[in-house]
């Protein structure tokens, strides 16, 4: 099993969701998170005052898959986050050792 985290624009999240589900995967947890990478934030102006902007606001995506379906799941992330500009975001895969649904005990992929 393996942990996919995707950084994305929070404009994409609809897209992003309705692909994902489209495909089958639908659990997912979603965060707003505040980050910066090569865009650098951006300066704005504010009753006459400049000031800058360090940490623009993204949507975090995490999503626990089956190895088979890592491939399938990075495409989907990939197709529907991408507007071609700078910022799109980021995906992060690592391993889960082990999974474990609290209500009814199931372990591993069956917990997914």
């Amino acid at each position: 099993m393996k942990k996919i985290e995707a950084i994305i624009k929070p404009f994409k999240l609809e897209d992003v969701k309705d692909a994902l589900t489209e495909a089958g995967i639908t659990g997912m947890t979603v965060s707003d998170v505040k980050g910066y990478g090569r865009q650098q934030g951006h300066s704005e102006l504010y009753r006459g005052a400049e000031y800058v902007v360090d940490f623009l606001p993204k949507i975090k995506i995490e999503l626990i898959v089956a190895n088979r379906d890592v491939d399938q799941t990075l495409d989907i992330l990939t197709q529907s986050a991408k507007t071609g500009k700078i910022g799109d975001g980021k995906i992060f895969v690592s391993p889960v050792e082990r999974v474990v649904r609290i209500r009814t005990g199931e372990e591993d992929e069956e917990a997914i």
